[in-house]
């Protein structure tokens, strides 16, 4: 187990698959695993790519329990060394709570808490060993919010955002670097968003691209930031603390989002 591997998970799509490129880039081996037989195909395309780079690919459904263990295990078993987690699968939606199912909602909640925590706690701790090892969570702007439609997104997402913090201060000087990533709108279909208005944010910065996050969120990982906000627009987001309940219930009420 000398050759360091750089775990992505999610990676058969958009950010995920960028943040492989970014990390093959800086000629880390890979694992990319997604609940898709789509990652196969991203896989072959990695190495063809980048021919120097071993890359192993896993179809598994994060969603799930133990799905951080059986990982975990099934790396140990191929004498993968992960000094790299990236945990950046995840879901999105625009749903009242009690209007999503109750297999989404068990779905949201593992994938964006229990999975993430577990994997790193199983992944952390051979880090903390070799006292070298890094952890990047993806977050959102959405985490400073109450956001109607979006009540498990946001909460999970500010989970994701204090979970890496207490991280970062607990395993800073024990050789293991956590940053958590929270972007804002993102070129991805995951967000649904029509062409016009993928262009037009695209064309005034308010929506970033997925290749500009990876490459940004990495080099936060590799400075030992804790925490990355990208994208102008974004970041002023970032600076307002708070919106007022009351101004939100009138957003719901006026039928402006």
């Amino acid at each position: 187990m000398n050759t360091p591997y750089a775990l992505v998970t999610g990676a058969s799509s958009g950010i995920g698959y960028e943040y492989a490129v970014a990390m093959a880039r800086r000629c880390y081996q890979l694992i990319v695993v997604s609940n898709e037989d789509a990652i196969h195909d991203k896989a072959a395309e990695l190495r063809r790519r980048f021919p120097d780079i071993d890359v192993r690919s896993l179809v598994i459904d994060l969603g799930v329990q133990d799905a951080a263990q059986r990982l975990y295990l099934w790396c140990e078993e191929q004498q993968l060394e992960v000094e790299v987690l990236i945990n950046n699968a995840g879901v999105y939606h625009d749903r009242d709570f009690l209007a999503d199912s109750p297999a989404f909602n068990a779905l949201i909640l593992n994938l964006h808490v229990f999975t993430p925590a577990m994997l790193t706690y199983y992944f952390g701790q051979a880090m903390q060993a070799r006292r070298k090892g890094y952890v990047l969570n993806m977050s959102s702007v959405t985490s400073n919010y109450g956001i109607q439609r979006m009540s498990t997104y946001a909460s999970t997402k500010a989970f994701l955002r204090y979970f890496s913090s207490s991280l970062h201060i607990e395993l800073r000087r024990q050789g293991v670097s956590v940053t958590c990533v929270r972007p804002g709108a993102v070129a991805t279909p995951l967000y649904s968003i029509s062409p016009r208005a993928m262009r037009l944010g695209l064309a005034v910065g308010a929506i970033v691209r997925p290749e500009q996050l990876a490459e940004t969120g990495v080099k936060a990982l590799f400075s030992g930031k804790h925490e990355i906000t990208p994208g102008f627009f974004t970041k002023i987001l970032n600076i307002v603390p708070f919106i007022p309940i009351g101004v939100l219930r009138l957003i719901r009420r006026w039928g402006w989002f």
